[in-house]
Parts: structure tokens; C-alpha cells; sequence
């Protein structure tokens, strides 16, 4: 099968990852030239990561790199399959892609948004063919994680669920469906909570440690949500929380100053080393 993931950053080039560790051939297409042109580095430091993580053997990961074709073009897609695109959380953007991407597919394409917030429905009425779209949001990072969100649209027809099903089942994942909303579920819930959590750090109730504490050491979380939003990226928690924003109409969603203050100084999380913690190392 022939695969395409839109987007070269964070997301995109993880998902890519997991897609050729499981033997899949991948079309990588990013247009950004800082994305792209750093990306099979990032992908090394991915695939390191993952053999520490017990998620691939050493001797593996120079033919998983050799299944990822990287280009700048995205007339480079016009023969995959099945697209995961991983663009930036702009709905006009990303409506804009999914009127290029009706004209240069085959209409037997299925094409799935990797999108933190934005309904399916809005992209699908770009298409001739809606039954073909539908949401897999995958988690960060995408190689490491078991289970995809997989949002059905109302258009999404049964033979996409399914060729979607079967593609995670080959990547050893679980999909698990939900309907189509704002944010889903993952993001619904987690985004006011993250944006509640920084509120409480910018009030002065407590720290970024400390607020992470009670979240592991109280509630059992295996990491608290301010760690979480450094992990994901602060200025992709601020884009979705714009993103909810506008679609709800709630003010939960707006981005508290202490987010809006760290995205402005380029404290993005793990990627830059400094979020709402430390890190001895830029992450991948």
C-alpha cells in the first residue's frame, strides 16, 4: 500500500515513523524548507528513541529510514492509497489542502485528518467523495502510543472505517471510534484542562511541579498535564485552543496569558527545551 502523511513536523514525521516500522513505503511531503530539510535528522533521533523505548530492535532502524521518501512536492501523492495529513491547525489551511488534495487523488483515496480539534465535516465538504474522510488523531509521539482516536464523520462511509482499522492493525495500534465534534474527545477534555492547569501556575496556587505532582501522585496519571502540553507542544496547545475556541463559542478555550506569554518567547515544550518545565536536551 502505498501511504502519503502530509506534514513533516512533530507529528507528521512520528507518524511516518510508525507507518515504515511497520513495513508500510511512505511519501513524506512537507513544503516548509526548515521542516523537511531537518527531518531525517529528527527521524534518527526518533528511531534511537524508539529502540530505547522497547518499540523496535537496533537492526531494524536503517531499513524503517529507507521506507521514508521525503519531498517539498505535493503532486508526489497522486498515486497513494490512503493520506494522513498532519498540517498545521489552520482550518482555512487545511480546507484549502483538502480542494487541492479532491483534484490530485483518486477518488478511491481515503484520507484521514490527523487534526487536534477541527470537526471532520469541515474538511469532507472540500471532497466530491466525503465517504472517503475521516479523523485519526494520533497520539504524541505516534510510535510509541497504542491507540488512535478515530473520529467517524457523518459521511464517513464503512469501507474507510475499516481500510483505516486495518492500516493501525498492521502498525499494532487500536483504533477507538468516536463521533464527529470539536476537539473529539481527547482534545475536548484535555485542552481546558491544560489551559485550567497553567491558569492555576499564572495565579500563583502552586508551581508547574507541583501541579504535575498531584495529577501522577494523587490520580495515578502517568504524567501530569502540564508535562503533557510540553510534550504535545505549547504553540500546538495554543493553536487548538484558538481552534475550540472559535467552533464552541466557550470561553474555557481562550488561552490563559502564562500559555499565550511562553508560545511568545519560543518556550514551546520538549522541541525547544523549556515549556512549563526544564529538559536537559531538545527533543525530537
Amino acid at each position: 500500500m502505498a501511504i502519503g502523511v502530509i506534514g513533516a513536523g512533530t507529528m507528521g514525521l512520528g507518524v511516518a515513523q510508525a507507518l515504515a516500522a511497520a513495513g508500510h513505503q511512505v511519501t513524506a511531503v512537507d513544503p516548509v524548507p526548515a521542516a523537511l530539510n531537518s527531518a531525517p535528522d529528527r527521524l534518527r533521533a526518533g528511531l534511537r528513541a524508539a529502540v530505547l523505548l522497547g518499540r523496535q530492535e537496533a537492526a531494524t532502524t536503517g531499513s524503517t529510514a529507507e521506507r521514508i521518501r521525503f519531498t517539498a512536492e505535493l503532486k508526489d501523492l497522486h498515486n497513494a492509497s490512503f493520506l494522513i495529513e498532519c498540517a498545521p491547525e489552520r482550518i482555512s489551511l487545511k480546507q484549502d489542502l483538502y480542494s487541492a488534495l479532491d483534484t490530485l487523488c483518486s477518488r478511491d483515496t481515503v484520507i484521514a485528518t490527523c487534526t487536534s480539534a477541527i470537526p471532520v465535516e469541515l474538511l469532507s465538504i472540500r471532497v466530491q467523495a466525503p465517504e472517503r474522510i475521516l479523523g485519526m488523531h494520533f497520539m504524541n509521539p505516534a510510535y510509541a502510543k497504542d491507540a488512535v482516536e478515530v473520529i467517524r464523520g457523518k459521511d464517513t462511509g464503512d469501507a474507510t472505517l475499516a481500510r483505516a482499522h486495518h492500516l493501525l492493525h498492521t502498525m499494532g495500534k487500536k483504533g477507538i471510534v468516536v463521533h464527529d465534534a470539536p476537539g473529539f474527545v481527547s482534545n475536548r477534555v484535555l485542552m481546558a484542562t491544560v489551559n485550567d492547569a497553567a491558569t492555576v501556575v499564572q495565579e500563583g496556587t502552586a508551581d508547574a511541579t507541583a501541579v504535575d505532582a498531584i495529577f501522577q501522585d494523587c490520580f495515578g496519571h502517568a504524567m501530569g498535564p502540564l508535562r503533557t502540553a510540553d510534550l504535545i507542544g505549547l504553540d500546538i496547545i495554543v493553536d487548538t485552543l484558538h481552534v475550540l475556541r472559535e467552533l464552541t463559542d466557550s470561553p474555557q478555550f481562550t488561552p490563559c496569558a502564562l500559555l499565550a506569554r511562553l508560545v511568545a518567547q519560543g518556550k514551546l515544550g520538549r522541541k525547544t527545551g523549556e515549556g512549563f518545565h526544564r529538559y536537559a536536551t531538545q527533543q525530537a
